[in-house]
């Protein structure tokens, strides 16, 4: 029994002085690794060359060491939250236009694969052709006969956007009105039938750009609670020119409501607009030509 216990103490003193001189061996190799690695580092820079061009000095930072490539990429967003139908340029947009979509849902659709993304069908022919004679009598302009006066488009637009803005998803169609340079946008919460599709098939397309107001609102709602209503107006505006001057411009909106809105009511509409546009621009060009003869 003595002789176990003793030799199980000089195990722990053996066992405390391999635990002390270890610890000096790694304190006293300290000095070493740094220097080893001090000296290893700046041959990492020869190894960076395999994936960058830029100069040996620029490594002295972290970021130096990255491809040039890294910035092409990608910059980071500030939006993390966006996704399909949440865009927050185009929801600023939408609340310039006096609809806020509450629901966080709102597709800008301006050519057939955002009909996808949105989760509606693609249309079966392009370009639409829509006949909407017969319905352009149907579509009163504010002010100009007792059928519409300015008051009560201006009551049932604010109730339809406020409507808009609480529906939940918003489907935003964008082109030209056909043959023409006036952009259009569509408002609209239904999805009843080929009704956006059709009318992304009318439209004639416009070139890629950051959303931005359009001389053609629609405001279009439907659903089974809505009273039948169609009317348009145009009014003149300022508008600020890239050279900071303002000149006076005409801008229109439709307004269609309905259980099931008509698309030939929707396009009567937009034809409308686009012949009252045409003819401000007309009258306004005919008048400055006048103004500089007479200077």
């Amino acid at each position: 029994f003595l002789h176990h216990s003793i030799t199980t103490m000089n195990l722990l003193r053996a066992a405390t002085l391999c635990r002390g001189q270890s610890s000096k061996l790694v304190a006293s190799s300290r000095p070493a690794l740094a220097a080893t690695a001090t000296t290893l580092l700046p041959n990492t820079n020869n190894s960076s060359r395999l994936f960058s061009a830029a100069p040996a000095a620029a490594a002295a930072t972290t970021t130096s060491n990255l491809p040039p490539s890294i910035p092409r990429v990608g910059a980071a967003t500030a939006f993390p939250d966006e996704y399909p139908g949440q865009n927050y340029i185009f929801n600023w947009c939408l609340n310039a236009d006096g609809v806020t979509p509450l629901k966080k849902c709102a597709f800008r659709i301006t050519k057939p694969l955002d009909l996808k993304v949105a989760g509606l069908a693609l249309p079966k022919s392009t370009p639409l052709k829509v006949n909407a004679k017969g319905d352009r009598s149907k579509v009163p302009e504010a002010g100009m006969t007792d059928a519409l006066s300015f008051d009560t488009f201006d009551e049932v637009m604010q109730q339809t956007k406020d409507s808009l803005s609480l529906s939940d998803a918003l489907y935003c169609p964008e082109g030209h009105a056909p043959s023409t340079k006036f952009g259009v946008r569509v408002i609209t919460n239904s999805k009843e039938g080929a009704l956006v599709s059709d009318l992304v098939a009318y439209l004639e397309r416009m070139p890629k750009r950051d959303p931005t107001s359009q001389s053609v609102t629609c405001y279009v709602l439907g659903g089974p609670n809505c009273e039948e209503f169609a009317g348009y107006a145009i009014e003149e505006v300022e508008e600020q020119k890239d050279d900071g001057s303002r000149e006076a411009v005409s801008v229109a909106t439709v307004v269609i409501t309905g259980k099931k809105p008509s698309l030939k009511r929707i396009v009567a509409g937009i034809e409308l607009s686009a012949e009252g546009l045409e003819a401000d621009a007309l009258e306004r060009a005919e008048k400055k030509a006048e103004e500089e003869k007479g200077e």
